[in-house]
């Protein structure tokens, strides 16, 4: 004959603070358990390990991006935890796991050392698999990145873009420059720091392909009459070595001069030209590198030139996920 157990409300909320698990998923536990609590929690966790090998082949691009900067701002992670709908993703449940994951995340130096952190006596990637069982969804950690410094600033995009950004020291209102600078990196997109850590190689296939694709783009604008676009000889400031930039000024002068413009005023013209023909022949520098972005709050100034007016301070480095 079957004893029959008697479980409490409170037994039952205690299971779901401890696990997250849904009232009815715990009270069906703990009577498996025949009470005993650490029993459920096993038995809940065997639940999420069926339902994640069951969703193990699942996309999970859907989420939360994350970014937490320690005390004394010298630590900054972002993440993503990856779920599978958008639902799940704007759960105030999940968001709450993703925001606890983040400060684990700030005591560990890699993903493989934040997956075997502890989260209430369990490793991370146990508590993910628990959680998968709890919301019935493929969970993961899609991203995982860290930046040290002097300085740390973060700033994330309704919970789908994440930026950390570190600066060689502290100064004056480097809270403000922090989160321009770090919603500079979430906006725009930047993969590296300056055109000066691109690889020549990279450089030269990329101008080639440019070209190439605009000379298409060209001939089809062409037999519709429009038209054409500016093919660039250049796309980066790499390749603007100073012969380069003698010979613009050479072609802009002549311009001038068969414009029928006075010599005495080139000097008032000349600066302008040289800076269109700059813009127009670094166009990988603006979409890939931080320094050399405009800013997105004043685009009359490089971000490079932003940093500049905060005295003696550099960024020294920065990462950014996101979704999908």
């Amino acid at each position: 004959m079957s004893t029959i157990v008697k479980i409490t409300a409170q037994e039952v909320n205690k299971l779901r603070q401890a696990t997250g698990a849904g009232m009815m998923d715990c009270k069906k536990a703990l009577v498996e358990a025949e009470g005993d609590f650490d029993k459920a929690i096993e038995i809940l966790r065997k639940k999420g390990q069926k339902v994640a090998a069951k969703r193990a082949d699942r996309e999970s691009t859907e989420g939360a991006a994350v970014a937490k900067v320690n005390a004394d701002n010298t630590v900054g992670v972002a993440l993503v935890l990856g779920c599978e709908t958008d639902f799940v993703g704007k759960n105030e449940n999940f968001l709450a796991l993703a925001s606890q994951l983040g400060e684990i995340a700030l005591g560990t130096s890699s993903k493989e050392e934040f997956l075997a952190a502890d989260f209430d006596g369990m490793t991370v990637a146990d508590k993910l698999v628990e959680q998968t069982g709890v919301i019935g969804e493929k969970l993961d950690i899609k991203a995982f990145e860290k930046v040290e410094a002097a300085y740390v600033g973060s700033y994330v995009h309704i919970n789908k873009i994440a930026a950390i950004v570190g600066f060689s020291s502290v100064v004056a209102n480097i809270e403000t420059l922090a989160k321009d600078v770090a919603m500079q990196i979430a906006s725009m997109g930047a993969t590296t720091l300056s055109y000066k850590d691109f690889d020549p190689a990279y450089v030269a296939s990329e101008t080639e392909a440019r070209i190439a694709a605009i000379e298409k783009d060209n001939e089809e604008l062409a037999r519709l009459g429009k038209t054409l676009k500016n093919v660039p000889k250049f796309i980066s400031q790499l390749q603007l070595t100073p012969e380069v930039i003698a010979q613009a000024e050479e072609d802009a002068k002549a311009e001038l001069k068969a414009e029928g413009k006075p010599e005495q005023i080139w000097d008032r013209i000349l600066p302008g030209k040289m800076q269109r023909f700059i813009s127009d022949n670094t166009t990988l520098d603006q979409e890939q590198c931080l320094l050399n972005q405009n800013f997105i709050k004043d685009e009359k100034k490089t971000v490079e030139a932003y940093v500049s007016s905060y005295g003696e301070v550099e960024i020294t480095g920065f990462k950014r996920v996101t979704l999908g």
